[in-house]
């Protein structure tokens, strides 16, 4: 099947650790598909939770579709996920642990449906992102190297 990318939070793999990753449905309402369709849409402060057995999505921004009609959903109302009850179960009891939490990794469109990826996530600590700069800094360096190498033998 197709996927088109709308939106992905890039910051979220710097932030924070992600342990699993989850594909979920999301129910839009009126004119939200149309505006997701021409990629107005935002996940950078966005999270998920879990109440009463559902899975909510917060603070998504879906721009206000230019001509729609007379009903306008709010751009940051509470968004309802798909998962099943096994996963819904499943992420309960991890997101109880001490220090996970639930944020959308990006939003697509898998043939005519709008998904969620959502990522079971446990942040960083300052020092942890320091030691993941220095060490991509240092896989950077030694390719370098070896670009070099091979290009002073040939």
């Amino acid at each position: 099947m197709e996927i088109k990318v709308v939106c992905q939070n890039r910051k979220a793999y710097h932030d924070y650790f992600i342990e699993e990753t989850y594909e979920s449905g999301i129910v839009l309402v009126g004119s939200e598909v149309k505006s997701l369709r021409q990629g107005k849409a935002s996940i950078k402060e966005a999270y998920a939770q879990v109440e009463k057995g559902e899975v909510w999505l917060n603070d998504m921004y879906i721009a206000p579709y230019e001509a729609s009609s007379v009903f306008v959903p709010e751009t940051r109302r509470k968004r309802k996920l798909l998962l099943s009850k096994d996963e819904i179960r499943k992420l309960v009891g991890k997101v109880k642990e001490k220090g996970y939490t639930l944020i959308p990794l990006r939003v697509y469109f898998k043939g005519p449906f709008a998904k969620v990826e959502l990522g079971l996530a446990r942040g960083k600590k300052k020092y942890d992102k320091r030691a993941e700069i220095a060490e991509r800094e240092a896989r950077r360096r030694i390719q370098q190297a070896v670009r070099l190498k091979e290009k002073g033998e040939k």
